[in-house]
């Protein structure tokens, strides 16, 4: 999967989207056959156990996304920029871009709105680095924008977020996330551009849809957002496995002959005869 790949997908079929943090998660996100897979900076939430995505900086993305192409062989892996990567001092937005593409082998990079995005935008896709776009709620800056709700419910915000994703496009994305944006106004925006929406908690008229893998899989229970659909309980089945582990030890159970390596009896022999 490639970058027109992707973009010629907008009114064809939907787009499946995905994170992943580690060689075996993306080994199999990628078998399915989900069309993007991105090491996203919810790492900070899901894997390292940070309050937020902004205490999670490019040592951690790059040793993670490392990971996540040398599993790859079909999905898009975009690379997610951590807050301090492009935010903080936009002058290193360029060169934090590219250690994401020579360094952890992604395809491209995902940043989120800010006060100056058009223009690291701009920076980032001038230096021949493929952009994804992030609107609506953005975590990183959550602070500023009234924490984590729901964006665009007045006109006067849903214009903006329209605005942004058409500016967003100019610049030369090849695609956005949408996230906690009301479903009417991301099916305005999705209608608007001609590049793909990502969506989530933004209805079922985008062009795609993206969770978090950790979240899904039920995984992560700190918290759970409105608009995580849990596939599985696999916090439940883990914790049954490990109970299981812990009773089979304390009794005895494990391991047995089957999980054993054994000596010849005539070498045992003479072990005992010394």
């Amino acid at each position: 999967m490639n970058i027109a790949e992707i973009i010629a997908l907008k009114n064809k079929r939907k787009i499946t989207m995905l994170t992943a943090y580690d060689y075996p998660m993306a080994s199999l996100v990628d078998k399915a056959g989900i069309d993007i897979i991105l090491v996203g900076d919810s790492l900070a939430n899901v894997v390292l156990g940070l309050e937020s995505t902004t205490q999670v900086g490019m040592t951690e993305m790059l040793h993670h996304a490392k990971a996540v192409t040398r599993a790859v062989k079909n999905s898009l892996v975009v690379g997610d920029m951590p807050y301090d990567s492009y935010q903080i001092n936009s002058n290193e937005c360029v060169k934090n871009a590219k250690r994401f593409i020579q360094e952890a082998n992604c395809q491209a990079i995902k940043l989120e709105w800010f006060e100056h995005c058009l223009e690291v935008t701009e920076q980032i896709i001038n230096a021949g680095i493929p952009v994804m776009g992030h609107i609506g709620l953005t975590p990183q800056t959550s602070d500023k924008i009234g924490g984590f709700i729901v964006q665009g419910k007045s006109a006067e915000a849903a214009k903006k977020l329209i605005n942004q994703a058409v500016e967003l496009q100019k610049k030369g994305c090849f695609a956005i996330v949408l996230e906690c944006v009301p479903d009417k106004i991301a099916e305005l925006i999705t209608k608007k551009i001609s590049i793909p929406t990502i969506g989530i908690g933004a209805g079922v008229n985008c062009d795609g849809q993206v969770l978090v893998i950790n979240d899904m899989l039920g995984l992560f229970q700190r918290y759970t957002p409105k608009f995580v659909k849990k596939y599985i309980d696999l916090a439940a089945l883990i914790s049954k496995a490990l109970e299981d582990f812990k009773n089979e030890v304390t009794q005895e159970k494990f391991p047995t002959h089957e999980h054993s390596f054994t000596i010849p009896e005539e070498e045992l022999k003479k072990i005992n005869e010394n």
